[in-house]
């Protein structure tokens, strides 16, 4: 989905439908697919669940996560047994597609207890009273029930005591961690406080107080009950992480006139890496990046890698040769070592507890897939623990150091949790951690295996994208088509199942079209991940711009040209950035696409950066901004639409689809509008995806299938 930094990442919503439309409508789309041979329905094509939040315990060699089944979220486990594998089970025994969010876990040190956030502010099931605020939680690998400790969020317990620190509104709160004491509010901010980080003998906390156009990192030592704040400025630091003696404290700083998101600027002043001292606050800057490529800081899209490594290195990501990459350096200094090198990116990483390995996903000799490797910290040639056609992301470390879990899937297993372990010194092959959670009429087995493709768009850039072909037709005969276009727009889609959901469902999605007859190009254009800083950071992008049109025409030219695809049944459809591209696709170019389903798209660049403006995102002019919006071009639009939005986006403001549909009534273009009350812009229910997917298949078949 579109990417907003300024808040917690929430879910894609949609306009609910009634419940009794969307029966009828299902139970409508399972006798089309009968009469016409379909191999699944799209219901089941969304019915596995779908992990996330995947942690190693510091302790005891476990690994935890969330299920997401079906709109019921549980924590999960796997624990280590004496024959050397993994035995999983359902920790927590939560019911119902309710909407209600699980996130931040962690472990005790011991492995025995984890604490958890569940809850929050979206109220998608339109509750007369609301919800209630984020909830901490802890549970026991004995206990049947989760305890409440309190309302408030991001979770740190000590490391050698039984001490849970937690935020709550703008106070830093101590408690007990089984939930038996009263919490004690120690620090009360003017800022919002996040990233906790315990000193290694848990007698002081780091953390970040973010204060809007700026954020400093403070250490609360508990015996003095006082505050440090380690070398303050204007600028935004973050991701404060401790040295193992607990006498200093690293953290980036992000000089304050960054580029915000939405921003052709591929260079900035140049990002650094700070230590300061933990008594006195007095900090220096260890590195800072080159000007040029990788001066603007761009952190990796899962678990971070910036951590202090054994032999007192430190372990940052940096894009500084155009891709990003993984190094190291030591804390008294010097040139920084390349871990990971080649024209590949690094996604997610994490460190071995000695802090000699760093294991981490990439998509090194295969740019649409990703595998799990490892490296020393200290440098050496990276070891590939997975391979082949799969896409392995977010690994941890087990505690013991001889185990890596992450999720992995392929095109037609699901995103799933598996584990490599190693004997002799080498890893074997990727166990599923929990196989028995995979639905038996989940339809994998009849998924197409998508193609790797590559085209150029009109203004010479290539561009990568994913076909799906329908399974067991002559390819003389000709399809109605589609091209999809995901969010972010700092996102990849894959040759499978994705690690992040949203995207994991838009590529069932996918599949489903494929089955019912559909050719579909999923389309990497230029803006995403995947391919380096010059495809992410292009010239003119978006507001400065819209020079990813280029990737419409040349998608659209790449099908149109193609035996297998009626050129005059060519559909577009998106969601949140992908949105944007529809309604820019379908306002500039309606005499090449028939139909499209705008999910939560922007359509007038001015008001989304006023929105985004504090990120420092207000970098194209207003008139250039206009000129780069579908809106400027509404008088061309002449395709019919489906609009859907989620009507508590946080993300796209609703506004957004305001505007655009009083364009098109004014304008007279076709239209069908859905909004979803209460919902948010990554949908939290799964009858709201439900409801999204068929409505917009139903639309798209109606306009396109003849």
């Amino acid at each position: 989905m579109l990417q907003r930094t300024r808040h917690r990442s929430r879910h894609f919503r949609v306009a609910v439908l009634p419940l009794v439309l969307l029966i009828v409508s299902v139970a409508t789309t399972a006798r089309v697919a009968a009469a016409q041979g379909t191999a699944f329905t799209l219901d089941a094509a969304l019915n596995a669940p779908f992990p996330s939040g995947l942690v190693a315990s510091p302790g005891g060699a476990k690994v935890a996560w969330i299920f997401d089944a079906q709109g019921s979220r549980n924590i999960w486990v796997a624990e280590p047994s004496a024959n050397g594998s993994f035995t999983s089970r359902q920790l927590t025994r939560y019911s119902g597609d309710i909407g209600v969010e699980i996130g931040s876990l962690v472990w005790s040190p011991d492995g025995g207890t984890l604490v958890f956030e569940r809850g929050g502010e979206p109220n998608p099931q339109s509750l007369p009273l609301g919800t209630a605020p984020a909830q901490l939680w802890t549970i026991a690998l004995t206990d049947t029930a989760p305890r409440l400790i309190g309302d408030g969020g991001s979770p740190a317990i000590a490391p050698k005591a039984h001490v849970l620190a937690y935020s709550a509104r703008n106070s830093l709160v101590l408690t007990s961690l089984d939930g038996t004491g009263k919490p004690q509010p120690v620090v009360r901010d003017m800022g919002r406080i996040g990233s906790l980080n315990w000193a290694p003998d848990g007698s002081r906390i780091a953390f970040v107080s973010s204060r809007g156009d700026h954020s400093l990192v403070g250490v609360y030592e508990l015996a003095r009950k006082s505050i440090t704040w380690l070398s303050p400025s204007v600028d935004r630091d973050v991701s404060p992480i401790w040295s193992p003696d607990g006498s200093q404290v690293a953290f980036v700083r992000i000089p304050a006139a960054a580029p915000g998101p939405f921003s052709s600027t591929r260079t900035a002043e140049p990002w650094s890496i700070w230590i300061a001292d933990a008594a006195s606050g007095k900090g220096h800057e260890l590195w800072h990046a080159n000007s040029g490529a990788g001066s603007r800081f761009y952190p990796l899209e899962g678990n971070s890698a910036f951590a202090w490594g054994a032999d007192n290195r430190i372990v940052f990501p940096w894009e500084g040769t155009g891709w990003v990459h993984l190094y190291s350096i030591p804390v008294t200094g010097g040139a920084p070592a390349l871990l990971t090198p080649g024209n590949f990116e690094v996604f997610s990483a994490d460190l071995s507890s000695d802090g000699r390995r760093i294991v981490y996903s990439s998509n090194q000799d295969d740019l649409d897939h990703r595998h799990i490797w490892s490296v020393p910290v200290a440098g050496g040639t990276p070891t590939p623990l997975t391979t082949g056609p799969t896409i392995a992301d977010l690994p941890v470390f087990t505690s013991d150091g001889n185990s890596v879990a992450f999720l992995h899937a392929d095109a037609r297993n699901p995103m799933r949790p598996a584990i490599v372990s190693q004997s002799g010194g080498r890893f074997g092959a990727a166990k599923d951690l929990a196989p028995q959670t995979l639905p038996e009429d989940y339809p994998g087995a009849k998924f197409v295996v998508p193609e790797p493709v590559v085209f150029r768009s009109p203004d010479g850039m290539m561009i990568h994208g994913q076909l799906f072909l329908p399974p067991g037709e002559s390819r003389d005969a000709r399809h109605p088509a589609l091209l999809f276009f995901h969010g972010g727009p700092y996102r990849q889609m894959l040759l499978g199942a994705n690690p992040m959901g949203a995207y994991s469902y838009m590529y069932a999605m996918n599949q489903y079209f494929a089955s019912r007859g559909y050719v579909v190009l999923s389309v990497n254009y230029r803006g995403g991940t995947g391919y380096g800083l010059d495809f992410r950071v292009p010239p003119n992008f978006g507001p400065s711009g819209a020079s990813e049109y280029n990737d419409v025409v040349g998608a659209a030219s790449f099908l149109k040209a193609r035996s297998d695809v009626d050129s005059k049944r060519l559909g577009v459809w998106g969601g949140s950035y992908g949105g944007y591209m529809t309604a820019l696709a379908l306002a500039r170019g309606s005499d090449i696409f028939a139909a499209g389903v705008d999910y939560a798209g922007v359509h007038d660049w001015n008001g989304l950066l006023k929105v985004y403006a504090s990120a420092g995102a207000q970098s194209a002019s207003d008139s250039l901004a206009w000129a780069s919006s579908p809106l400027s071009s509404i008088k061309n639009w002449r395709s019919p639409v489906l609009v859907i939005q989620a009507d508590d986006d946080h993300n796209v403001p609703f506004n957004q689809t305001v505007l655009l549909m009083t364009a098109l009534r004014q304008q007279h273009v076709p239209n069908e509008l859905i909004v979803i009350p209460n919902e948010i812009h990554d949908l939290l229910l799964h009858r709201s995806w439900l409801t999204y997917f068929q409505a917009q298949s139903d639309f798209l078949d109606k306009h396109l299938r003849r």
